[in-house]
């Protein structure tokens, strides 16, 4: 959205992308420390997903016995799974998790997330070759997501249980190479007895570079679906090219988002990219979205305005053509489509302060729905028509609120630590799905770059669950992005 539009001057398609799957055909396995019963691993191509067998008498002392599936990486990065045992067990210290190691000796330096059969787990590491294994204890048992993360000669862990907000466990200082072995592992503790565990939603990630903030770099990019029902995630598409904001056809046959400036159409079956024809709005930036009768998509592209250009609001056929021009003032941002297809909401920069407004499909007077002070962004409607969901920053933090098509009624909807973002309800009006930056984030900010999370509320209010934790933030997921079954979300992750 915001800052976005100028990014379209320089930012190209390039004619690399990679096939979804290449992100884990890196990982290979062995065994580490030769262990009397030997290892072994299968990934499920459907579901994206590793399965690992391996044995060991354990990971502790001076040495090391276990299998391990990993692949080199260098510089910082974050690791990311979710992780449970298959099988009752033997041995109620066998352990599974993510590991960084200095190499494959059986002694080597490391440090790594464990979860024991028992439900223990603990950050543990080696600081020196041969050295004595170490140990910090969490509070939590069996978290079924856990994240390693290097940042130079700092090493991290955290965890997640039940869909809460990612708990850091505990940090160490360790003297590792630049290039390191990371992954998954499995040990028995028992070196009789081979042990099973499965591991999806597998992601590794590198993030930016100190001082880039992703508009003078961006990133390479990840298009990804989360299924709701299973908590799945699949990687559909992979490029060296910045995308951002997929939306979802009315009649779920393809996606649509932004890249340097232009509009994709990316066919779910054959999974590949197709630009729109937006005729002379070639500045597209990411917010845009197709309406409930499927026919038309808004846009938002940069256009010269009383000697500046910024963002104006038009529409075009969804398969492409000459676009019909609807806010008059810019900047305006597009968010959300009435159901009857009368009516846009957006948010618009007016008098230097960013509010909520709408304006009828044929264009004409802009209505102002918000007036608070501060940022109020990401407007949309609610399927059933009766409300607008937006956020807003006039709590000091940046919550979710919601209000009448009218602009009255005003409420707030969240009320937590997090800066929460563009909440899009599902089709059937059950959910909303939004985007949470970490409390450090700056409540009138959504950059690149960040550790986010995308988290579901019932719509009636109540629970809200974190179902994806990932590197992104800006272009993640903007706009309206369900599958029309409501059992899908469409969204962006990114890494360098």
């Amino acid at each position: 959205m915001k800052n976005f539009l100028f990014l379209t001057a320089f930012i190209f398609i390039t004619i690399s992308s990679m096939q979804a799957q290449q992100m884990f055909q890196k990982y290979s396995g062995t065994d580490i420390g030769n262990p009397k019963l030997k290892g072994n691993f299968q990934f499920d191509k459907k579901n994206q997903q590793f399965t690992l067998e391996g044995a060991g008498y354990n990971i502790w002392f001076q040495r090391d016995e276990f299998y391990f599936v990993s692949q080199e990486v260098e510089g910082d990065f974050i690791l990311s799974a979710n992780l449970e045992f298959l099988g009752e067990g033997v041995d109620a210290h066998r352990k599974m998790g993510l590991m960084i190691r200095n190499s494959n000796a059986e002694n080597a330096v490391y440090m790594d997330g464990a979860v024991h059969g028992d439900g223990l787990t603990s950050l543990q590491y080696r600081k020196k070759t041969g050295g004595e294994t170490m140990e910090i204890a969490s509070e939590i048992k069996a978290p079924g997501f856990v994240q390693v993360e290097r940042k130079g000669d700092e090493f991290i862990f955290r965890y997640s249980k039940n869909g809460e907000p990612l708990v850091e466990s505990g940090r160490v200082k360790l003297e590792m190479q630049q290039v390191v072995f990371a992954g998954m592992f499995i040990s028995s503790h028992n070196e009789e007895v081979v042990e099973k565990a499965r591991f999806w939603n597998v992601r590794l990630e590198k993030p930016a570079s100190e001082g880039v903030d992703g508009y003078q770099k961006p990133s390479p990019s990840r298009l990804e679906i989360l299924n709701i029902e299973t908590g799945n995630r699949e990687v559909i598409y992979e490029t060296e090219t910045h995308i951002e904001a997929p939306n979802w056809s009315r009649n779920g046959k393809f996606l649509i988002y932004n890249s340097g400036g232009l509009l994709y159409n990316f066919n779910l079956k054959k999974r590949v990219p197709k630009v729109i024809d937006t005729g002379f709005a070639t500045a597209n930036n990411n917010d845009h979205g197709i309406s409930f009768d499927g026919k038309t998509l808004a846009i938002s592209s940069g256009t010269p305005v009383d000697g500046r250009n910024v963002s104006i609001i038009y529409t075009v056929p969804v398969k492409g053509g000459t676009p019909k021009r609807v806010t008059e003032k810019g900047p305006s941002y597009w968010h959300g489509w009435s159901p009857d297809d009368k009516w846009h909401v957006y948010c618009a920069e007016r008098n230097s302060n960013y509010d909520v407004y709408k304006i009828a499909n044929e264009g004409g007077e802009e209505i102002r729905l918000t007036t608070a002070e501060g940022l109020d962004d990401g407007p949309e409607y609610s399927p059933d028509g009766k409300y607008i969901y937006f956020n807003s920053v006039r709590s000091g933090s940046m919550e979710i609120w919601r209000m009448k098509p009218d602009g009255s009624e005003q409420e707030q909807v969240t009320n937590d630590e997090f800066q929460n973002w563009f909440a899009h309800p599902s089709p059937d009006g059950k959910w909303l799905i939004m985007i949470s930056y970490l409390p450090e984030v700056p409540a009138g900010s959504h950059p690149h770059n960040q550790r986010v999370m995308l988290r579901l509320m019932p719509a009636t209010g109540g629970e809200i669950k974190t179902v994806a934790f990932l590197y992104g933030g800006q272009g993640t997921i903007n706009v309206p992005s369900w599958s029309p079954d409501s059992k899908n979300v469409a969204f962006m992750s990114y890494t360098y």
